[in-house]
């Protein structure tokens, strides 16, 4: 674990090697997924078959391609009342946050009489991608399929691995509750590649969604332009503000509520308190020993954490925004104060009672955001990620007249006579 402090000489070099810590995937990665999608793309389900043997050491043919609604049913039938409850309560909260992002069409009609408009229609396939490597993770589904589902997506299709041929009944559950249509026995970057490109047995989508490991996200970055993606997302963070007003076991268990993700994820504490940082970190050592995640925790704390030591918190923000974190909590009196400053986040939890974990799973807004600093340019997961906007425009002989000219002259500046000759043709006539 990394400990910075901000008044000590060199702060800035270190806090720079620590925003530009590489966690993603290397070229071996890149090498070996671009020849997975190759052999998909050539190979369809024969290579998809192979690789799943290979990877998830079961045999599709024997354990069977897909998972049947009646499955997915029987799963939801299986939960205990608690989980249950807990899963429709995340439903509903997720379901009622997204469709409030709907956007709705325009239309107008200008000065010169050009009528002008945009309209939003959803895509007409989905593909989901839930992880089941690790963990299971059921709240991917909801975080995935409902937002698709809120666009009014037609066809939404959920791709799962399955070590030795095992999935986790929770999963399907969630399926069942979101109304997936279609769910395949398929993980990796093959899986990927098969909703790209489309096999005997599995369709293309127009979409692909979801977390998974850097095979994955290699893949999606790859076929990007094949197909349309949410983003190529990286190991896990987290950021938290915090003054020493907070109990120290609060923001340990919040940095590691990121830490047991992965041994590549990331957490970091800002803190203004010298005092609170070292029993935020005495705090952490003593909660990963209790955690049945702790050697995957201890890896990930070790290697990625850090603790940074400032003046004022309000000095905290513009090294949070060069971080540009997946999470950002805000722990302290005066957080709204600080949120109005924040510019690069994926998502932030405002307030002592605010734990990143709660938007994990029941809060509402969507949990797949951007790593690796793409907050900078990039959102969460939404609505608009299984839509489309198409534009349109009218015009009548007046309003050619008015603005036709325009486009005449400067189709003939950039050298395209058919251009200025579609325009001028009309006006002639006219």
């Amino acid at each position: 674990m990394i400990r910075l402090d901000s008044s000590v000489l060199g702060f800035g070099k270190a806090f720079t090697q620590l925003v530009n810590a590489r966690r993603e995937a290397d070229e071996d990665v890149a090498r070996n997924v671009t020849h997975i999608i190759k052999r998909v793309r050539e190979e369809g389900d024969a290579a998809v078959r192979d690789l799943t043997r290979l990877f998830d050491k079961h045999d599709l043919d024997a354990t069977g391609w897909r998972i049947s609604s009646g499955e997915c049913l029987k799963a939801w039938e299986g939960l205990s009342t608690e989980l249950r409850d807990a899963l429709e309560l995340a439903a509903e909260r997720i379901a009622a946050y997204h469709v409030r992002q709907i956007p709705e069409d325009s239309e107008h009609v200008d000065d010169q009489g050009v009528r002008l408009g945009a309209r939003w229609t959803p895509v007409e396939s989905a593909g989901v991608y839930v992880p089941g490597g690790r963990a299971a993770y059921p709240s991917s589904v909801l975080m995935n399929a409902l937002p698709a589902r809120a666009a009014g997506v037609g066809r939404l299709i959920m791709v799962t691995p399955t070590p030795n041929g095992e999935v986790n009944p929770l999963v399907l559950a969630a399926a069942h509750l979101a109304g997936v249509d279609e769910i395949w026995r398929i993980g990796g970057a093959q899986a990927i590649a098969a909703l790209a490109y489309g096999t005997d047995r599995i369709s293309p989508v127009d979409v692909i969604t979801g977390p998974g490991n850097a095979w994955v996200a290699e893949a999606k970055r790859q076929l990007y332009g094949v197909v349309g993606i949410d983003m190529v997302a990286g190991p896990s963070e987290i950021v938290v503000v915090a003054d020493a007003k907070n109990d120290p076991d609060w923001i340990a268990a919040d940095l590691l509520s990121q830490a047991e993700h992965d041994p590549t994820s990331q957490s970091i504490l800002f803190t203004d308190d010298e005092a609170f940082a070292d029993k935020v970190a005495e705090a952490v050592d003593r909660q990963i020993a209790a955690l049945s995640t702790a050697e995957t925790a201890r890896a990930s704390w070790d290697a990625n954490g850090a603790i940074v030591l400032v003046r004022t918190l309000a000095d905290a923000i513009p090294l949070v925004d060069r971080l540009a974190p997946e999470h950002l909590e805000l722990a302290c009196d005066d957080a709204e104060a600080l949120f109005e400053q924040v510019r690069h986040a994926g998502s932030v939890f405002i307030g002592r009672h605010t734990p990143e974990a709660i938007g994990d799973y029941v809060a509402g807004p969507n949990h797949v955001l951007p790593t690796g600093r793409r907050a900078r340019f990039a959102s969460g997961l939404s609505v608009l990620d299984f839509m489309k906007r198409t534009s349109f425009l009218q015009l009548d002989e007046a309003s050619l007249a008015a603005i036709g000219p325009a486009a005449v002259a400067l189709a003939g500046a950039e050298g395209l006579p058919a251009h200025a000759k579609s325009v001028a043709i009309r006006l002639e006539q006219s």
